[in-house]
């Protein structure tokens, strides 16, 4: 496949696709601004799989009825410093932020708070919750299931979803948290989606074709493939505990029984530090660490040790100066998109 020449643009520009596009398809104006920046900052910090690549494939969701884009979630089930959010199978976006705030509150009252999200379309980037928990001061952890993509340790069919994982911590004021967020798959299934769209092949170990060998092209995925777990039993130990306790626990249920519905079950926890140790001794640990690995020395090939979140906020930095490269595919796919909503996004 020869590559097209991609397009960029300033970060602002695109929150304008997204919004007009959004409300378009029936979304309120709040709602689409809350999906609209959660897809760009997706964009900005690098995790192209999770930004504006999703409209056209939202658009599809929504046509099928998968995403009811007026409906607002709410707080369904409440029992001390546990909670649930019902999505009410509208945008994932303002479900998880609102699960978010609400387990912020309530760590602050009981020191730790878990909340899930029930009948919840796509979240998006994982990162983008936990962040908030951390600038607020708070410890956050957030997991999700999603549809089978991905076959168990040792076998060939899709049983388990890419079921991500983040992690955020605060650090001293003005320093930016320390932050994981990643696939139990050895890659997230919109990675291949760019890959694809880019014309380029993927890393070795990635996927398996529909006949159980291993390939490199993205389109092998597509064509019954499946995804293959990072670090063999391990990623797949936690995509089943994810299955678990973001699927069954939040009641959208494993991704591979008939009771799942689409979506992601979600599972948010907040953890007010000052419960479990001084927050100032909290810290200074955490800025101990991070200096620690910052001043290790370099192993060959390698010009620095970065922190957790380092990339990202390097690619946010990088991308808010210089701006968001799209595939011409990619950016093709909104423009026929926005044809079929008669609505202009040039």
């Amino acid at each position: 496949m020869s590559k097209l020449a991609a397009h960029t643009f300033p970060a602002d520009k695109l929150r304008q696709v997204s919004q007009t596009v959004l409300e378009a398809l029936g979304t309120p104006a709040d709602l689409a601004t809350i999906v609209g920046h959660s897809l760009v900052e997706a964009n900005l910090m690098g995790h192209d799989s999770h930004g504006v690549i999703r409209l056209p494939s939202y658009a599809d969701l929504v046509r099928t009825g998968q995403i009811k884009p007026a409906e607002r979630s709410q707080i369904s089930r409440q029992f001390r410093a546990s909670s649930q959010i019902d999505g009410g199978w509208g945008w994932g976006q303002p479900a998880a932020v609102q699960a978010v705030h609400h387990a912020i509150d309530l760590a602050q009252q009981f020191g730790i708070a878990a909340v899930t999200i029930t009948r919840c379309n796509h979240v998006g980037r994982l990162g983008e919750y936990v962040e908030l928990i951390a600038r607020a001061g708070l410890i956050g952890m957030a997991l999700c299931n999603i549809g089978p993509a991905v076959a168990p340790f040792g076998g060939r069919k899709r049983l388990l979803g890419t079921n991500p994982m983040a992690y955020a911590v605060p650090r001293a004021k003005g320093a930016n948290p320390v932050l994981v967020d990643f696939a139990t798959a050895g890659t997230a299934e919109g990675k291949l989606q760019v890959a694809r769209a880019k014309g380029e092949k993927v890393s070795p170990g990635l996927i398996l074709d529909k006949h159980g060998l291993p390939s490199q092209d993205p389109e092998a995925f597509y064509d019954d493939g499946v995804l293959l777990p990072f670090g063999g039993h391990k990623g797949y130990g936690l995509s089943v505990m994810i299955d678990l306790l973001g699927g069954a626990l939040s009641g959208m249920a494993p991704a591979s029984l008939p009771e799942y519905g689409g979506g992601n079950g979600t599972l948010i926890i907040a953890m007010n530090i000052p419960a479990f140790v001084p927050k100032e001794n909290f810290i200074a640990q955490a800025e101990g660490l991070c200096a620690n690995i910052k001043n290790t020395p370099t192993a060959p090939g390698f010009n620095e040790v970065l922190v957790p979140g380092d990339p990202e906020w390097l690619a946010r930095a990088d991308r808010l100066e210089h701006g968001i490269s799209l595939p011409a595919t990619t950016w093709q796919r909104i423009q026929d998109l926005a044809s079929e909503l008669q609505i202009s996004v040039v």
